[in-house]
């Protein structure tokens, strides 16, 4: 027996229902639902998501970060960092778009959702070392794609483009030290060549 994807706005229907007054935003777009709740309420609203008869998302593909500082190169208007999950339901072939912010822009803290998708674990870490968020109740939040010396969050839109550190095999102490950068930033201009006649004969 096949199943079929529910309808966009069924789905939004149900989605709104299961949630109740914890959905601050409900967005349809593009036959995408995109939800926004409070971060206070952001763990509360991936369970009911999870575990609803009509939602049963029981699959979440993924969690990113976003830093909304310069979003359009336009001026920040709201909370900077953001925490978007996509779910999926497999029973009910259907899929969903949960964001929430996190409430302080100095020390983004969000609730980690390990504990309702194992999924969770590395991606919630990868959000961390790239973009400082910190998830509460995550056991191992540790850095994952940077090195443990690695200074700053490199996602970040102020995050220098060549970095704070860089590290280097010292011969005499042998072992690995970090120092501060010492590239020096220019400006390169290319040289452009012109030649005659190029791809053509003279006139």
């Amino acid at each position: 027996m096949t199943s079929y994807a529910v309808n966009p706005i069924t789905l939004k229907a149900n989605v709104e229902a299961a949630l109740g007054g914890l959905v601050k935003t409900s967005v349809l777009a593009l036959g995408e639902l995109t939800i926004v709740v409070d971060a206070a309420n952001y763990f509360q609203a991936a369970k009911i998501l999870r575990d609803d008869a009509n939602c049963r998302f029981e699959q979440m593909m993924d969690l990113c970060g976003v830093d909304y500082s310069t979003y359009k190169n336009q001026p920040l208007v709201g909370a900077r960092f953001c925490v978007v999950l996509h779910l999926l339901s497999v029973s009910l072939n259907q899929r969903v778009r949960l964001k929430s912010y996190a409430a302080d822009d100095l020390m983004p803290v969000m609730p980690s959702v390990c504990d309702l998708w194992s999924s969770a674990n590395w991606f919630e870490r990868e959000a961390f070392d790239l973009f400082g968020i910190v998830f509460e109740g995550h056991n191992d939040l540790r850095r994952i794609l940077t090195d443990y010396g690695f200074i700053g969050h490199p996602f970040r839109k102020d995050f220098p483009g060549i970095g704070n550190v860089e590290m280097r095999y010292d011969a005499e102490q042998k072992r690995v030290v970090y120092q501060p950068v010492t590239i020096e930033q220019r400006e390169i201009t290319p040289r452009i060549i012109r030649e005659e006649n190029y791809g053509g004969q003279a006139s």
